[in-house]
């Protein structure tokens, strides 16, 4: 069992910039959707449902503003990308005393679609964004990124979470093909490092910044 300090939890249990599990909405949401649910374990779990299904997945309208990056505001508009998903999730989760926090890795999505491809200009996507949840003494990783709905149009397994093991992109997808490739770790973080961020969007996507970009 990992030996973490109540000390070393507080950073992923109060509201930050990004995560701002203080928002009134954010309240309600977390406490509605654990209703009737008894300890961490099997709260954390519905949450994870709700936000994975709950907010559509959307990498189309990606916007680098300060402002747009709250947990608060991608609930608002229920949907987003992966980085905006695992704020509504570690926000839900500090509400209810669960320590969450976010973590980051460069990915190569062999399932990306042409569409997707054609707005990166590359199939490898740097700062995909996940969670960590501290459940019955220790870090379990969750990934509420893609919802069903759209599971099941590219025929890929939805990834499910049981609050015990690691929820991460499945290696291969239902036929047996290459799905989503870890090729790099940035670590964890208690709020969203977002001049990191945009420091490495800028090297790998310089085309978000040109005139007509994001």
């Amino acid at each position: 069992m990992t030996n973490i300090h109540q000390g070393n939890l507080d950073n992923y249990l109060c509201p930050t910039r990004s995560i701002d599990s203080d928002a009134p909405s954010i309240i309600d949401f977390a406490r509605a959707t654990t209703e009737g649910e008894d300890g961490p374990v099997p709260c954390a779990t519905a949450l994870f449902y709700a936000v994975r299904d709950g907010i559509r997945y959307n990498p189309y309208k990606i916007d680098l503003s300060p402002e747009r990056f709250t947990a608060s505001t991608v609930l608002a508009k229920r949907e987003g990308w992966c980085v905006e998903k695992a704020l509504v999730l570690a926000a839900a989760c500090r509400v209810l005393r669960i320590p969450a926090r976010l973590r980051f890795a460069t990915v190569r999505n062999h399932l990306a679609s042409e569409r997707l491809i054609e707005l990166m200009k590359t199939d490898l996507f740097v700062f995909h964004g996940y969670n960590e949840l501290y459940l019955d003494g220790k870090w379990v990783k969750a990934t509420p990124t893609f919802d069903r709905e759209l599971c099941t149009r590219f025929q890929v397994r939805p990834l499910e979470f049981d609050g015990v093991h690691d929820s991460i992109f499945h290696e291969y997808d239902q036929k047996g093909g290459r799905h989503m490739e870890y090729v790099h770790d940035y670590g964890s973080y208690a709020d969203l490092p977002l001049e990191t961020l945009i420091a490495e969007f800028r090297v790998y996507y310089p085309h978000f910044f040109e005139e007509g970009g994001l």
